[in-house]
C-alpha cells in the first residue's frame, strides 16, 4: 500500500512543483501570463537575445530567482525538520529547535541596527545572520556535550532555553537601536522574506541543500533505526553517538545557511515532514525526498500568494506559512491513522 502511493506520489509531486514554480514566475506587482515567462525561458535556454527586455528583466532577472529561492528553502526546511524529528525523537520538534533561528536573529538584528559587517554589502544581512547562527549551535552543542551528551532531551532543552536567551537579545538590540525603521527591518526578516533573491544567492544553498539531502539519504537506514530508539538502533550496529553528533552539524550548517537567505520562516519544517509520513510512511528513503517536494510546492505557493494577497505591497512568507501551518498540523493531528515513527 505504502509503496503504490510512494510510487504515484513523488512523481506527481515532481510535475506539481513545475507547474507551481511556472505559474508563481508570474505572480507579482504586475500578473503576468505563463506564456510570457515561458517565453522568456526558451530565449534564455536557446542563447538568444530577449525580444521584450523589460519582460526578460522581470522574469528571468527577478522571479525566476525567487521562485527557485523558494523551492531551494521550501526542501531544504522540510528535510530539515524531519531529519530533527528524528535526531530528538519528538514530532513536535521543527528545524529551529537548535537555537539556530535566534541565534540568526541576533546576527541580523546586529547588522540592521549597528551596521556590522557593512564592508560585505549585499551580503551584510547573510552573513550575520550565518554568523549568529553557527554561534548558536556551538553553544548548544557544546553545553549539551558539557553536561553528559547530546541526548534528545538534552538537546530540547538546550536549544529551548538558548534561543530564548538570544530571542531576548536580538530583542535589546532593536530597542537601544536609534533607528526608528530598525525594529521594523528585523521584524520583516525574521518572520521570513524572499524578497532579496537573486541569482548570487542560489548557489550556496542550492549546493547545501543538495548535499545534506544526499548525505541523509545515504544514512537512511541508521535514520530509520534511530527513529526506533536508541537501544533498537545500537544492537543493529548503527553508531548512535557518532551519528547523533553527524546529524547535529549537518543540521546545524542546512538550517543555518537557509536562515540566512531567508529569514525565520516557520511551520514548514514541522507540518511538511507530518504531511509526508501521511503519504509515503516514515521509510526515510521515501520519507526524505517526498519531504523535499512537498515542503518547495508548500513555499513556492506561499510566496506567490504573499505578492498577490495586499498588492502592491507583500507580507512576509512566515506570516503566511504560520496560518497556513497552524490548522494544518492540527487537522493532521486528528487522523487517526497517522502515528509518529510508525507504518
Amino acid at each position: 500500500m505504502i509503496r503504490a502511493r510512494t510510487s504515484i506520489a513523488i512523481p506527481v509531486l515532481g510535475v506539481l512543483l513545475i507547474i507551481a514554480m511556472l505559474v508563481a514566475t508570474g505572480f507579482g506587482a504586475e500578473t503576468l501570463p505563463v506564456s510570457s515567462v515561458l517565453d522568456v525561458l526558451r530565449d534564455r535556454a536557446a542563447g538568444r537575445t530577449p525580444t521584450d527586455l523589460g519582460l526578460d528583466t522581470i522574469v528571468w532577472q527577478l522571479r525566476v530567482p525567487r521562485t527557485l529561492l523558494a523551492a531551494v528553502v521550501g526542501a531544504g526546511l522540510a528535510v530539515a525538520g524531519a531529519a530533527m524529528q528524528t535526531l530528538v525523537r519528538n514530532p513536535l520538534a521543527d528545524p529551529y529547535l537548535l537555537g539556530v533561528s535566534s541565534g540568526a536573529g541576533v546576527g541580523a538584528a546586529a547588522v540592521i541596527t549597528s551596521g556590522l559587517f557593512a564592508g560585505a554589502g549585499v551580503w551584510a544581512l547573510s552573513g550575520g545572520a550565518l554568523s549568529g547562527a553557527f554561534v548558536a549551535a556551538a553553544l548548544v552543542f557544546l553545553i549539551a556535550v558539557a553536561q553528559g551528551g547530546l541526548t534528545p532531551l538534552r538537546l530540547v532543552l538546550t536549544g529551548t532555553v538558548l534561543g530564548s536567551a538570544f530571542a531576548a537579545l536580538g530583542s535589546y538590540l532593536v530597542i537601544r537601536s536609534s533607528d526608528p525603521a530598525a525594529a521594523q527591518s528585523v521584524l520583516f526578516w525574521l518572520l521570513g522574506s524572499l524578497a532579496g533573491a537573486d541569482w548570487s544567492k542560489i548557489a550556496l544553498p542550492l549546493g547545501v541543500v543538495a548535499a545534506c539531502g544526499l548525505a541523509l539519504l545515504a544514512a537512511s537506514g541508521w535514520l530509520d533505526a534511530l527513529t526506533l530508539g536508541t537501544d533498537t538502533a545500537a544492537s543493529v550496529g548503527v553508531p548512535v553517538k557518532a551519528l547523533r553528533v553527524a546529524l547535529f552539524i549537518l543540521l546545524a550548517i542546512l538550517v543555518g545557511v537557509l536562515v540566512a537567505v531567508s529569514g525565520g520562516i516557520g511551520f514548514v519544517g514541522l507540518v511538511i515532514p507530518h504531511a509526508a509520513r501521511l503519504l509515503v510512511g516514515p521509510r526515510h528513503r521515501t520519507l526524505l525526498p517526498t519531504c523535499a517536494l512537498c515542503g518547495a510546492l508548500f513555499l513556492v505557493i506561499a510566496d506567490a500568494a504573499t505578492r498577490v494577497l495586499v498588492r502592491p505591497t507583500e507580507i512576509p512568507v512566515g506570516v503566511l506559512t504560520g496560518l497556513i501551518g497552524a490548522p494544518a498540523f492540527l487537522i493532521l493531528l486528528g487522523r487517526r491513522r497517522y502515528r509518529f515513527g510508525e507504518s
